[in-house]
């Protein structure tokens, strides 16, 4: 797979760098962690780029799968997923900024053969508000390297909270547009970003106040689908060979409009690898995620055909998300319970809006009233409706 080709490019090369392999962690953060999954290559990393020693040194290197639940609503257009998984590169305090930068650069060019004509970069401008300058090391970089390059502010400005590490960013960019490279990565769609540096130069305290950290950490995140939506010349992550077996199959099982069908395949990819890591259908915190994922999966479904079951779901679809992921169990009788469940539930919200709709249209309080009361979310309610 292309997929395979493009890690191993990735990993590869700061290996011979002398950074060391971080194995990919679960998708469920350690005990104590607030986060109910995590988001980035670098959520595992926080107390080391805070200043712990990592066991394996001061560079690393690794392929984490990573879940947000920020971007459901925007899954199902050209670049969004549920879960994904994030190429990153770190230096806890070991080199500055500007190596990064040149490295990366030098991964685009000689590794995934992507010239400076196709690239552009935007650089932290400055902050009035906190009394930063503009990030002057990383514009003479890419300077010295000949990429286009976009002054922002708040764009470029990245922070894990409202307190800890933070400092400026420079995101690299590829034209995927039509026709030669114009504009610039915030005047036109055309550009599609795909690795940020970030440079924590910073630490916010309570009281707002930016202390000046040194040396400084880098932590770097190039989403693997999207980039390689770019190196195969595709117009979506679901139409790279990651996505190949589900984008074939699913068509054949239930005929879907296209941003339907995108939904269905990142949710039941998704749920797929949210049940490998352990988690279970419930209605609280991860396992209301999961569930939110499988019934909207159904809920798709069956607007057009009630009979539609996940028992269809092919086995090698199943199977061909384990192996990518490295997970051990399948999640063929999780997923038909919860669908069991969601058809009861079903069953009793139709009695019960039966009853209900002689009084007149609905209100909000009914809606209110029929989740509270009866377990009905309003999704549901629009769906038997």
């Amino acid at each position: 797979m292309y997929v395979e080709t493009t890690v191993r490019t990735f990993v590869d090369f700061y290996r011979d760098r002398s950074h060391l392999v971080v194995p990919d962690g679960s998708l469920i953060p350690p005990p104590g962690d607030p986060v109910l999954f995590t988001t980035s290559g670098m959520h595992p990393l926080t107390p080391y780029l805070e200043g712990r020693p990592h066991p394996l040194g001061r560079r690393l290197v690794n392929v984490q799968r990573c879940l947000r639940t920020t971007d459901l609503d925007e899954v199902g257009d050209d670049t969004h997923l549920t879960v994904f998984q994030m190429l990153g590169s770190w230096s806890l305090g070991d080199y500055p900024g500007t190596q990064s930068l040149t490295w990366g650069y030098e991964l685009l060019r000689d590794g995934f053969g992507l010239g400076s004509d196709r690239l552009h970069v935007t650089v932290f401008g400055g902050s009035d508000v906190d009394r930063v300058g503009p990030d002057l090391e990383s514009l003479r970089v890419w300077e010295r390297l000949g990429v286009p390059i976009e002054m922002t502010t708040d764009e470029n400005w990245w922070s894990n909270g409202p307190t800890g590490p933070c400092g400026p960013d420079s995101e690299i960019f590829v034209w995927t547009g039509e026709g030669p490279p114009r504009g610039t990565p915030t005047s036109d769609d055309g550009w599609t970003e795909v690795w940020n540096h970030v440079m924590m130069r910073y630490r916010r305290l309570g009281d707002g106040t930016l202390v000046p950290v040194t040396p400084e950490s880098i932590d770097t995140g190039m989403g693997l689908e999207r980039m390689l939506t770019v190196l195969q010349g595709k117009r979506s992550v679901f139409e790279t060979d990651v996505f190949e077996p589900w984008m074939t199959s699913i068509p054949r099982l239930w005929p879907l409009d296209e941003r339907t069908l995108r939904i269905v395949v990142d949710h039941l990819r998704s749920s797929i690898v949210v049940i490998g890591d352990g988690v279970r259908p419930s209605n609280t915190l991860r396992g209301y995620v999961l569930r939110r994922l499988v019934r909207r999966v159904l809920t798709m479904l069956w607007r057009d055909d009630p009979d539609r079951t996940l028992g269809d779901l092919p086995e090698s679809l199943i199977e061909h998300t384990t192996d990518h992921f490295r997970l051990s169990s399948s999640p063929r009788e999780i997923l038909l319970g919860e669908e069991r469940r969601f058809r009861d539930l079903l069953r009793r919200g139709r009695s019960v809006l039966s009853r209900r709709r002689s009084t007149g249209p609905l209100t909000d309080d009914d809606y209110r009233q029929l989740h509270e009361t009866h377990g009905v979310p309003r999704e549901l309610v629009d769906l038997i409706l």
